[in-house]
């Protein structure tokens, strides 16, 4: 078997500059080959060694291509990975997966059934202050857990000209834009809810999907994970409030990464995904005596090529790829419900 893995990328709008293409570039074992442009004409001047096509069909049918990122409208996503997989390719798949849970059900039994791998990109997993508040959790300081709170909030009136997120069709609005993200967060540390209550709304003048989302996920001992989402918040909250029975930790959306992959910087730079200083999450335990003390978590660098190592050890090495086809379709249940 080729060592290499040859890569297309359907899309080449902000998902693809940003969020793929720097990291199949950048990764040793994959190589991108091909890239869907439709009109502009801009992939070249980044990856001149990769194939500009007119088609997305003509990507997945390239006989050379083992992998395809599927990172296009939402309720395109089904269709396109489906496409793949007949044709004999894995696929890595945006979120959300797919436009309903049925509809991933079905993606995940074609792939069986073709004997190919379905990879969701959850790259929020390996955000630095997500990191952080995973570590804490995990090393066990706040005792018995109460409460988490977390938050992805933005102020932004207008209407996107994207009309897939602001037309009312299957996989638009908020919910699904970055719903997935928190969702898949809460899943990874603490699995599925036992219950779920959902709020939503539509709040922005002439918006015609959801844009403000509520979700109280509630698991055993009675812990509740609050998840909240708006594009009205002028002044956002701390991105992430944890709750337990020895004190509270604090830590506001303080990753990188887009930022930085905006401004054309390498994944394989030395300052790539480090947080700048005063950033550090806040800390505050209670003492047996009932004295409060306060440190500082720095958090650890943000590593989206992470999720491209996992695509690799899963096809490469059959390592489990960390995000489960389980986990996936609890997400979609919480979202559709």
């Amino acid at each position: 078997m080729n060592t290499t893995i040859n890569t297309g990328l359907l899309a080449f709008g902000m998902s693809g500059q940003v969020f793929h293409a720097p990291f199949i570039h950048a990764h040793p074992a994959f190589k991108l080959c091909a890239i869907t442009e439709r009109s502009k004409k801009l992939a070249n001047q980044y990856y001149p060694e990769a194939k500009s096509c007119d088609s997305v069909d003509e990507v997945i049918n390239d006989p050379n291509l083992e992998l395809i990122i599927v990172n296009t409208p939402n309720n395109t996503h089904f269709e396109y990975a489906v496409r793949a997989l007949k044709a004999g390719k894995h696929v890595l798949i945006e979120k959300p997966c797919t436009s309903s849970l049925a509809e991933t059900k079905e993606l995940f039994q074609i792939a069986k059934e073709n004997d190919k791998e379905v990879f969701v990109y959850q790259n929020r997993r390996w955000d630095s202050d997500f990191q952080s508040v995973k570590d804490v959790l995990t090393s066990g300081i706040l005792g018995k857990i109460v409460e988490v709170n977390i938050r992805f909030e933005r102020y932004k009136t207008a209407i996107g000209p994207k009309i897939f997120k602001e037309s009312p069709v299957p996989g638009s609005g908020l919910l699904y834009d970055l719903g997935p993200h928190l969702i898949d967060q809460v899943i990874s540390l603490f699995g599925k809810p036992a219950n779920c209550y959902k709020s939503t709304g539509c709040n922005r003048e002439n918006s015609q999907v959801v844009d403000y989302a509520f979700l109280q996920l509630s698991y055993p001992e009675n812990l509740k994970v609050n998840i909240h989402t708006s594009l009205l918040v002028a002044q956002p909250l701390p991105a992430f409030v944890v709750h337990g029975s020895s004190g509270t930790f604090i830590k506001d959306r303080t990753d990188v990464q887009e930022a930085q992959l905006l401004a054309h910087m390498s994944p394989l730079d030395s300052e790539y995904g480090l947080e700048p200083e005063g950033q550090d999450g806040k800390l505050t335990l209670v003492g047996e005596d009932g004295i409060k003390s306060v440190e500082s978590v720095p958090a650890k660098r943000g590593a989206y090529m992470q999720i491209f190592e996992a695509v690799f050890q899963t096809l490469r090495n059959e390592k489990p790829f960390p995000i489960s086809q389980e986990q996936i379709l609890w997400q979609m249940e919480l979202l559709e419900q």
